[in-house]
């Protein structure tokens, strides 16, 4: 069973989606939980831009002298806009950067010592089963996803015991930005998005997309003592869809 009682958890992202199904997953075994995206609002919840790191380092320091250290933190961004990658520009890659590793490295360094104070700390990241196999259409996302994983598995190696940080791989799976993207690609090839998710499935063992709440119950495990020793790991929850091993 996962024991999240007594633990408190930032979740960025965690008004839509996969965000917001992990933060229903981690309240229901017991977390506090905190909501961080540029739309949150009401109680429990931080207003930022992931992309303004000061305004991020102010608002979250505030909220622990208020309220206390987190033990969990939620990595979770949207992803950069669909493309080849032969057409990306610098600044692409630049906001991408950002918005998923510069924020992750900010936050990691805020909330390390409460966690280190508590003796205990995990630390999530949503990325993509990209870092596995690269997905077409999805150039500048391929690129950061695989600089969020390599960045997370040299954190593993420096994080102290009890602290752990751990990447889930999430495949197709039914969130608003999966519908963005159907309707682009659609755009893009002259077909019907029926046609691309269709297409998408036939690569996919299990047959169909995954719903979010799946991703959030994996997330509620790496979240809890049950997986004090799983680190420096990415777990695709993608069914089976990933060729590598």
């Amino acid at each position: 069973m996962i024991n999240l009682e007594g633990k408190r958890a930032l979740v960025c992202g965690g008004t839509s989606g996969i965000g917001k199904a992990t933060a229903l997953s981690l309240e229901e075994n017991g977390a506090e939980v905190i909501i961080m995206s540029r739309s949150a609002s009401g109680k429990n919840s931080i207003t930022c831009n992931l992309e303004d790191l000061e305004s991020l380092k102010k608002l979250v320091s505030e909220e622990i002298e208020t309220n206390g250290p987190f033990h969990i933190l939620i990595n979770n961004s949207g992803g950069p806009p669909s493309g080849p990658l032969i057409e990306a520009q610098p600044h692409d890659f630049e906001k991408a950067f950002l918005r998923h590793v510069l924020a992750s490295q900010t936050l990691v360094q805020l909330l390390l010592n409460g966690m280190k104070s508590s003796n205990y700390g995990r630390i999530i990241n949503i990325i993509s089963t990209s870092v596995k196999e690269p997905i077409p259409g999805l150039g500048v996302s391929n690129t950061i996803r695989g600089a969020m994983a390599s960045w997370s598995k040299t954190l593993s190696k420096e994080l102290p015991p009890e602290i752990t940080i751990n990447n889930v791989l999430p495949g197709f799976t039914n969130t608003e930005r999966l519908t963005e993207l159907k309707k682009t690609l659609s755009d893009q090839k002259g077909i019907s998005q029926e046609e691309v998710e269709n297409a998408w499935l036939s690569t996919v063992p299990e047959g169909r997309l995954a719903d979010p709440s799946e991703l959030g119950q994996v997330v509620a495990f790496l979240s809890s003592p049950a997986a004090s020793f799983v680190r420096g790991t990415s777990i695709p929850v993608d069914g089976g869809r990933t060729g590598s091993i």
